[in-house]
């Protein structure tokens, strides 16, 4: 389906682009030929400012990363590895924190302050009680986000209180304390004034882009603003001699967590990087 300024067109894409194995992806905007009355044939893709591969979508602005403290407890390292795939692929990033009715009183700052400190925007939610939907539907108007994580998070029932009515299927925790997908497809949904979201099925594991171990840390915001200061241009910030990222992980002025993440990714890093 394509959307068009009279309404919904059921388009299909010309011979000429099967035969060259030109794929449309969601979210691309398109040439389209009316043949009948909401019936439309696809002539051409216009040029793409983005394109995701997990999942296939094109033109997206941003990523909207779903996370909870509690049912389930996700993993900090998974979010921070979902970061650094948003950033490179040139995405803005917002952490959603949900479920934060579960939550002592200040709990969702906790959480959130050292990602606030790195740069990143922020929202607390309850799809239960409503907390930061509204705050939330502000920050999708007028783009084209991506949500994604881990499974159990709340990610449907996030979109079902953005857009009451839609009644997106949502599950319970299993036995072992993890959520089930019940995303199995992909489609833009409209949930704010001009701002559509793609809701990502099977996002619980990602692997990191394949990058020289030296680049990781261009995808870490507040490592990247203390690493012009290291004495080698090659630090990788792990032990090296006049590391301005390790100072400030001995002062307290970074977050000890993100940088042992950090460390965590730059093995990963370093041994696809061997393996190629």
């Amino acid at each position: 389906m394509v959307a068009a300024p009279g309404g919904l067109l059921e388009c299909r894409p010309r011979g000429r682009m099967r035969r060259t194995g030109e794929q449309v992806l969601v979210g691309d905007e398109v040439r389209v030929k009316v043949i009948t009355p909401g019936e439309a044939a696809i002539e051409g893709i216009l040029p793409r400012k983005t394109q995701l591969e997990r999942p296939p979508v094109a033109n997206a602005d941003q990523a909207v990363l779903v996370t909870t403290v509690r049912d389930p407890e996700s993993s900090l390292l998974t979010l921070d590895r979902l970061l650094v795939q948003a950033i490179y692929q040139g995405l803005a990033a917002l952490i959603c924190l949900n479920k934060v009715d579960l939550l002592a009183a200040g709990g969702a700052d906790g959480y959130l302050a050292p990602y606030r400190r790195a740069g990143f925007r922020t929202v607390a939610t309850s799809a239960t009680t409503g907390q930061g939907i509204a705050e939330l539907r502000q920050e999708l108007a007028g783009v084209i986000s991506v949500l994604a994580g881990e499974s159990g998070v709340g990610k449907s029932s996030l979109l079902n209180a953005l857009r009451p009515g839609l009644a997106l299927r949502t599950g319970n925790l299993g036995a072992t304390g993890r959520g089930r997908h019940t995303t199995r497809h992909l489609e833009l949904l409209e949930v704010s004034e001009h701002g559509l979201v793609a809701d990502t099925p099977g996002l619980s594991l990602v692997s990191l882009p394949a990058m020289p171990p030296g680049r990781l840390a261009a995808y870490w915001p507040e490592l990247a603003e203390l690493a012009p200061d290291c004495r080698f241009r090659t630090c990788v910030h792990r032990q090296e001699p006049g590391c301005r990222v390790r100072a400030a992980r001995g002062s307290g002025e970074l977050d000890q967590g993100r940088y042992e993440r950090y460390l965590s990714l730059l093995r990963e890093v370093e041994l696809a990087d061997r393996r190629y």
